[in-house]
């Protein structure tokens, strides 16, 4: 057993394929570049390479794509000239001194023999010292080793020789290339250490599908493309086997006759494409997969369409919202200036597995919806505004408001155009329906309204969509109250003057009789006869008037039709021009004892240090002096001495009409000489 570097050095290694990584079953080719130091062609009996395995936990897990991270990208590994950090005389082997010897003629000075000797063989045949060596004989190793890579009958030529190397992958593991033994007769040349450290990896993958979009997002309403991956492992796809997807309404699979579906090797390259199959029925869409062998990849792309819709949705009461859920509710509007996603689940049959595949798309809606409530007097409109999300232009078309069946009085006459609309990237449309009705109205509306829509673009308008829809539902929507305002100048003047007194008359009227909505704590009845609280406030955000004297104060309302109550205030303007009325607001006035109630915040509530509230509230009201909102002091002081304190309750939104909104009047400057001093400097 002597040393390789005697006889032959190894110069580099080449994989193939060159990731060092096949599959149970496939092929792998190791080609060696070993240079022959003998002057003369060396006939060699056998070549092996030493071969340890080993297994680690989950190997089974790792596919080729991981095991490929760790590799050379060539498949080419080089070996230095010299071992490093393994020296002959660690290894116990010597290295042989060989020298050529020529013999000649004495008489003629003629050739007649040739050879090689050895100078050292005293050293290389003496008897071997017994000591502990921490090596393992080669002889044993190679004979021992389950592992063992070999080629037979080689012939060395003097250079560079090559030599491959063929295995079959059997069991999943890494191996590892250890040590290389060149057979002569009876002589070993062994290479102890093959450094640096070489492997190659045999996996067993199982089968996997993937399920993944073409673009970066899918797009909700119009057809989108999804790309299906089939891994098949050590699998093989058999005539009749294929992908079972459950329907799901909102997203049929839509299928041309022109897809294909494309097959690669584990390596990425691509063998031929194959004719796909689609089916579907009321249930289940089948997709035929093409036959195919173990550790092969399928592509195919096919359609999905997902039908956009919103889900039934409360107009929300703003005046009853507290700081907190204001403030909650403007960081949900801010997220929605985006696009909504809906993630879409689907269950996959597999024929590898007797377990479903569930697989989630997630889809962005173009449209963001919403509706609010219109009213002229008792005359109502429902008004309904779509908005385009995305970056791509829609066609609109037979838009359309439904109510419930179960109102029959009920009608919804549309005030838009018939023809087709444009719909571009961040713009709005908005519909409006007038609401008519010949009997008493309901306490809630829930209204449908949908419309057909396509991409602009498109072309291909031969499949079916469904139309875009949008829930909601209106809650105590009729006009109880109508409040008028009506500003007059001084006696004696044409016109409203900056600085002087001027008179405000507000008028409120009760416009339909006792409904369900009235019947609250505030209700008062009387053989027959029904009064409610109720609180008034007049109040001017843009600062254009003084409201002098009392601002509000509670008033007993009969529940009639066509009962007006009117309320006398002073105001001053400030300014000069056409000046906006001030703001009339009526808010339900609820006694202490109320269960239905909303907690306000700080700002809104009411006291009145001379009101009762359990007793003699109608005489006291007008009488008395209230205070606005924004007596937070006095408030906390009643709460901490434990004074029952009333409750302000807000109209849904349509219950009362200001029909003075939006009104101005026009105010002359003041005849009143002012004198400006102007420094100049």
């Amino acid at each position: 057993m002597l040393s390789i570097h005697s006889f032959a050095q190894l110069k580099n290694l080449h994989f193939d394929p060159p990731n060092a990584v096949v599959h149970v079953g496939g092929t792998l080719s190791i080609e060696l570049t070993l240079v022959n130091l003998m002057p003369i062609a060396v006939n060699v009996d056998h070549i092996a390479i030493n071969v340890h395995f080993s297994i680690e936990k989950n190997s089974y897990r790792k596919t080729a794509e991981w095991l490929t991270k760790h590799k050379t990208s060539n498949g080419i590994i080089n070996f230095p000239n010299e071992i490093v950090g393994v020296s002959l005389s660690r290894s116990g082997l010597q290295g042989l001194e060989l020298y050529e010897m020529y013999e000649r003629s004495p008489s003629d000075n003629s050739l007649n023999t040739t050879g090689i000797i050895c100078k050292n063989v005293h050293m290389l045949l003496r008897r071997q010292e017994s000591s502990s060596s921490l090596e393992i004989p080669i002889g044993q190793t190679l004979e021992d080793g389950a592992h063992i890579l070999k080629c037979s009958n080689l012939i060395l030529e003097p250079g560079i020789n090559k030599i491959t190397f063929r295995t079959q992958g059997k069991e999943p593991g890494t191996y590892t290339l250890r040590q290389l033994c060149l057979s002569v007769g009876k002589m070993q040349f062994v290479l102890l250490h093959i450094y640096p450290i070489v492997q190659y990896d045999i996996y067993s993958q199982e089968p996997q599908l993937k399920v993944e979009p073409c673009t970066d997002s899918l797009l909700a309403g119009i057809p989108q493309k999804v790309k299906f991956t089939v891994t098949i492992g050590h699998y093989t796809i058999k005539s009749g086997d294929a992908l079972q997807l459950s329907n799901a309404d909102a997203m049929p699979v839509l299928y041309h006759p022109e897809s294909k579906a494309v097959i690669y090797s584990n390596t990425q390259e691509k063998i031929s494409e194959a004719s796909l199959t689609v089916q579907s029925s009321e249930k289940i869409t089948s997709i035929s997969l093409p036959m195919v062998p173990a550790y092969h990849v399928i592509t195919f792309e096919l359609e999905v369409l997902y039908s956009p819709s919103v889900p039934i949705c409360m107009m929300e009461n703003e005046n009853l919202a507290s700081k907190e859920c204001r403030k909650k509710g403007k960081e949900k509007e801010t997220s929605h200036n985006s696009m909504t996603t809906i993630d879409q689940k689907v269950t996959i049959d597999c024929p590898w597995s007797i377990y479903s595949t569930i697989i989630s798309l997630t889809f962005s809606v173009p449209f963001k919806a919403k509706h609010s409530l219109l009213s002229a007097g008792i005359r109502k409109y429902i008004q309904v505004c779509v908005q385009n999300m995305s970056e791509i232009c829609f066609q609109f078309s037979e838009n359309n408001l439904k109510s419930s069946d179960i109102y029959k009085d009920l009608s919804l006459q549309p005030l838009n155009p018939k023809a087709e609309q444009h719909i571009y990237s961040k713009q709005a449309i908005f519909f409006v329906w007038e609401l008519k009705w010949t009997k008493e109205l309901p306490p809630t509306l829930q209204c449908i309204f949908s419309m057909n829509f396509c991409s602009a673009l498109s072309e291909d308008h031969s499949f079916s969509l469904k139309p875009y829809t949008y829930e909601f539902q209106l809650e105590n929507f009729f006009t109880l109250y109508n409040v008028n305002a009506e500003i007059s100048p001084p006696l004696g003047a044409e016109y409203c003057k900056t600085g002087s007194l001027c008179s405000l008359e507000v008028s409120i009227t009760r416009l339909l009789d006792l409904l369900y909505v009235d019947k609250d704590e505030a209700l008062t009845e009387t053989d027959g006869y029904c009064t409610t609280k109720l609180m008034y406030e007049v109040v001017d955000d843009s600062s254009n008037w003084a409201v002098c004297g009392k601002s509000s104060g509670v008033i007993s309302m009969p529940v009639a039709v066509q009962a007006t109550h009117k309320v006398h205030m002073e105001v001053m303007p400030l300014f000069a021009g056409y000046l906006p009325f001030p703001d009339v607001k009526l808010f339900k006035y609820l006694p202490h004892h109320s269960a239905h109630f909303m907690q306000l915040d700080a700002d809104s509530w009411i006291e009145n240090d001379n009101l009762s509230v359990d007793k003699n509230m109608d005489d006291q009201a007008d009488n008395s002096s209230i205070k606005s909102r924004g007596s937070i002091h006095s408030t906390a002081s009643a709460e901490h001495k434990g004074l029952p304190m009333p409750r302000l309750q807000s109209f849904s939104p349509g219950q009362v009409f200001n029909s003075s909104s939006g009104m101005q009047i026009l105010v002359i400057p003041s005849k009143d000489d002012h004198i400006l001093e102007v420094n100049v400097t």
